[in-house]
């Protein structure tokens, strides 16, 4: 049985006293559980007060065999920020702007950019598969999206890792592979028409909105975008080749600040990240006892620790 534990992004005091909540002990510096294992949907990092804690905590359980992890979008970004390009003298896959430093920053504070540190968890994040199929459930940071998992498929290895040269092919912009990972790892959006924009909660102006992929009643752009707050939308109908889910095994996914009280998506969908423990959130968990109709009652969750 699983527990599927949501974006942790540098909270490692939260996550460890998430884990005891849930009956995991901590032996010889792993947690661990009789009967159950974890599996981390991604963004270990980035925002939080304690990376290394919750980097050591992670990585020793997967390591160790008591959990699971996918890649996030924010690993991913790391990856491509410590690359350099092989096109380019001098450049790096992820560029080394203001901007992009100051997304990383609580996650270089403790990972000086360079250090033996730094290379060795670049390396391990490098080990983190994009999706996980387990047969009974699936899990993926932010989209099981069947067109680019097709995509995807010969830029991955046996383990649904990304191949060095997909991060490459990752970060060119308007490429198949660069779409593939947006939408896997970023989610699916839709472009606003001319005239129209917003800034997002990083206070980043822009022209295209993250659709709810999962909710089937979102018809149109206003009640389907999931990351533009209040900003005026137009009342215009998504396109009728919308993605949607429709798979009858669950899915677990996380990335998208879910807000109030943790609830299931639909009977076969769950999403296990909400606000940010940054923003005064919570981490929250799904308990899976082994049920193809998913369960309110099987959510966990902790408020911001320290």
């Amino acid at each position: 049985m699983y527990d599927i534990i949501g974006d942790i992004h540098g909270h490692g005091s939260a996550l460890a006293e998430l884990l005891k909540k849930m009956d995991y002990t901590e032996q010889n510096g792993v947690f661990r559980h009789p009967e159950r294992k974890v599996v981390f949907v991604g963004d270990f990092i980035d925002r939080g007060p304690e990376h290394k804690k919750a980097l050591t905590l992670c990585r020793s359980m997967v390591e160790q065999g008591s959990a699971l992890a996918v890649m996030g979008n924010h690993e991913f970004n790391a990856i491509c920020y410590a690359t350099p390009d092989p096109e380019t003298a001098g450049a790096f896959l992820r560029k080394h702007s203001e901007k992009n430093h100051q997304t990383h920053q609580a996650f270089l504070n403790e990972y000086p950019l360079g250090s033996a540190e730094y290379k060795d968890i670049i390396s391990w994040f490098r080990t983190l598969p994009l999706f996980l199929d387990l047969g009974a459930i699936r899990v993926v940071h932010a989209v099981w999206h069947h067109p680019s998992l097709k995509v995807i498929q010969p830029w991955i290895n046996a383990d649904n890792c990304l191949l060095t040269d997909a991060y490459v092919q990752g970060s060119k912009r308007g490429s198949d592979v660069y779409h593939a990972v947006e939408n896997i790892l970023k989610g699916i959006e839709c472009k606003l028409p001319k005239g129209y924009s917003f800034e997002d909660k990083n206070g980043q102006v822009r022209n295209k909105v993250r659709l709810k992929w999962w909710d089937e009643q979102a018809t149109r752009l206003p009640e389907a975008a999931t990351n533009a707050g209040e900003a005026d939308l137009p009342e215009m109908e998504l396109p009728d080749h919308t993605y949607r889910y429709r798979d009858s095994v669950p899915l677990f996914f996380g990335h998208y600040w879910l807000q109030g009280t943790p609830e299931i998506l639909s009977p076969t969908i769950a999403g296990v990240d909400y606000t940010s423990l940054s923003e005064g959130g919570k981490l929250v968990a799904y308990r899976w006892q082994g049920e193809q109709t998913l369960s309110n009652d099987h959510f966990v969750w902790v408020d911001r620790v320290g």
